[in-house]
């Protein structure tokens, strides 16, 4: 069962979802700073670099936007031309386009855009020139990989894209072809809109954050939305029966004295898991450093001494690490190259043993992600793609932690 608890405020909205009563996911959005991840815009050329092969194109926005020629050629590999043409060659100041942004802007950085565009549903992702059909790799059934994608074949027509996501997993044809058939209009709408405007302007925007969490997450027979404000509990509700039709969802207003956050303890949980050190529930502990592209995770034995030897015991502490560290990067939505320094461990099913355990608890992560496995220094390399602003600034003005400073090894183990 998932539990999504959702704190509303004026201009600001703060949701948490829940498994199994732990926090696994965490997001804050503002009116005013909403993301972008996920709208089209009609943007035009302002500048283009041909020793970067990128352009800079004005979709309205403080920061211009950038477009890698990746994000330019055509989305099905097996059509791009080779060898990869100039980008000079395909664009030119002051020509309009579509574009949809897939990276918000952060830092100094303008929002990221492609010409990839991709629309959400519930049961699908629509893609107006993909080109092919895929299943979600998190269906692991071949029958049932092979039913969806016969279904996907028989709906697109030949320039569309479908991927079938893991939700979709034994649902219905009809389900699925009413769910494309409501993207294949948004998507209509999108470009007559582009057609009739002038850039740059705004054509569509994703859904709120817990919409989308709504969409991606929510099961209406098992999970539960607990909500502070009557008259977004009632948008949800609505947004939910135009999904489910004819099933009710589970959306309950909260009225208590104590704030919501208090109430389920979440905000004892947030101040707790966003810290630097990070407690393992057998002793040990994590410490989490964290720059603008790289996060370094290192593992600690602490106060964990149960284990018959000290192979055993540090074993031990790297698979408690390793479902504890696949929950908080979810949670901290962390993105880019992720570095996992785990106590040193002699034999090698011990540490086949701990990446597969990392593995397996990042199944629930919704977000792409690679796990790449050991370095020669005896490190864990991951990366993961994280295109929406991080909710830790939101979580430290919130609840501020004592950062400690987590110190040290087993025996100066590393």
């Amino acid at each position: 069962m998932k539990r999504m608890i959702v704190h509303c405020e004026s201009g600001s909205t703060e949701m948490v979802l829940l498994e199994d009563e732990r926090l696994v996911e965490y997001a804050a959005e503002r009116s005013q700073k909403r993301g972008l991840v996920g709208s089209f815009f009609k943007g035009k050329v302002v500048n283009v670099i041909p020793g970067m092969q990128a352009a800079f194109i004005d979709i309205g926005q403080k920061k211009n936007a950038f477009l890698y020629i990746d994000d330019l050629l055509h989305p099905n590999l097996e059509k791009q031309p080779k060898p990869k043409p100039s980008i000079a060659d395909l664009l030119r100041p002051g020509l309009e386009l579509i574009v949809q942004v897939i990276k918000d802007a952060i830092g100094n950085k303008g929002a990221r855009v492609s010409t990839h565009y991709s629309l959400p549903g519930r049961w699908l992702v629509y893609m107006p020139s993909a080109g092919y059909v895929a299943v979600s790799k998190k269906i692991g059934h071949e029958d049932e990989r092979c039913r969806l994608k016969e279904i996907g074949e028989e709906l697109r027509t030949d320039e569309e894209g479908l991927i079938l996501r893991t939700v979709a997993e034994h649902e219905e044809r009809k389900a699925i072809a009413e769910d494309l058939t409501l993207l294949r209009d948004q998507w209509a709408l999108i470009k007559e809109k582009g057609e009739r405007g002038f850039a740059p302007t705004a054509l569509h925007h994703d859904l709120s954050m817990v919409q989308r969490l709504m969409r991606d997450a929510y099961s209406p027979e098992t999970d539960e939305i607990i909500m502070d404000c009557p008259e977004r509990a009632d948008e949800a509700s609505v947004f939910l029966n135009s999904m489910f039709p004819g099933r009710t969802p589970r959306v309950v207003v909260y009225n208590g004295e104590v704030p919501l956050f208090d109430s389920y303890g979440v905000k004892q949980q947030l101040d707790r898991d966003f810290g630097r050190k990070v407690w393992l529930p057998g002793g040990g502990y994590l410490v989490w450093d964290q720059t603008e592209a790289l996060t370094v995770i290192d593992v600690n034995t602490g106060k964990f001494i149960g284990g018959e030897n000290l192979e055993d015991t540090v074993f031990q502490t790297n698979l408690e690490a390793a479902q504890e560290m696949a929950r908080l990067i979810r949670l901290r939505d962390t993105g880019g190259i992720i570095i996992v320094d785990f106590i040193d461990m002699e034999s090698d099913s011990h540490r086949a043993h701990v990446l597969d355990k990392l593995e397996h608890c990042m199944r629930g992560d919704r977000t792409q992600h690679h796990i790449l496995g050991w370095t020669k220094l005896g490190l864990l390399e991951m990366t993961r793609k994280r295109m929406r602003e991080e909710s830790t600034v939101a979580v430290a003005e919130a609840f501020p932690t004592s950062r400690g400073n987590g110190k040290g090894k087993i025996n100066g183990m590393s």
